[in-house]
């Protein structure tokens, strides 16, 4: 499989930048890598890259888009912090993969047994990460179930992952609220914005369409 090119590209639209992450997801829980040479789209790739979709995902090392969608060099941009949330440096990288660089699609994915959530459930602390697990706690309080207190914590693994869901959605929200360019190209059907669990168990990955 070669890497993408300005004229493979041009004639990517937001679905079929969907329908490539679902067939690469089918392979990764296959087994079956697609057939591309690495160092091939090294060379193919050294004068420009013209990737199709954009994925936000958390830095969980059991999650990494280019493998979970079978994906090369080229191929997609991925943004990677802990708990996948959104700020405005993640927005501006997302506004040039998508307004300069020409990706048809966002992908915000979540994943089952995140870290970074079940901190955010404990209302963890330590040093910088207190603040980074505050940006994950509006999703904590969004789910309300269950109401015992004694439940909702990362002991309680549906709890943490019906708040790895609602963060997803917390943050294609915050996109379309605080990107007027993303916002704006989805209006007008150049890209899509949707979210996505990864199983861990499973490698599946469930899109919320």
């Amino acid at each position: 499989m070669k890497a993408h090119t300005k004229e493979t590209q041009a004639t990517m639209t937001p679905e079929k930048a969907l329908n490539f992450l679902k067939e690469g997801n089918v392979r990764f829980q296959n087994n079956l890598k697609a057939n591309r040479n690495l160092l091939e789209q090294v060379n193919d790739t050294s004068d420009g890259q013209f990737p199709f979709a954009t994925i936000l995902s958390c830095i969980d090392s059991r999650v990494s888009a280019e493998l979970v969608f079978d994906q090369g060099l080229g191929d997609i941009f991925s943004v990677r912090i802990a708990g996948n949330f959104i700020n405005e440096d993640i927005l501006g990288s997302m506004e040039f993969a998508c307004k300069l660089a020409g990706t048809k699609l966002i992908v915000v994915l979540g994943h089952t047994a995140c870290g970074a959530v079940k901190g955010a459930c404990d209302d963890a602390k330590l040093g910088n990460l207190t603040k980074m697990l505050a940006k994950i706690k509006p999703a904590v309080e969004a789910v309300k179930e269950p109401q015992d207190t004694s439940l909702r914590n990362s002991s309680n693994s549906e709890f943490v992952d019906n708040v790895s869901a609602k963060n997803v959605q917390l943050s294609i929200d915050r996109i379309m609220k605080e990107s007027d360019v993303l916002s704006e190209m989805q209006s007008n059907g150049e890209i899509d914005i949707i979210g996505a669990m990864y199983d861990i168990n499973t490698g599946a990955v469930d899109f919320y369409e």
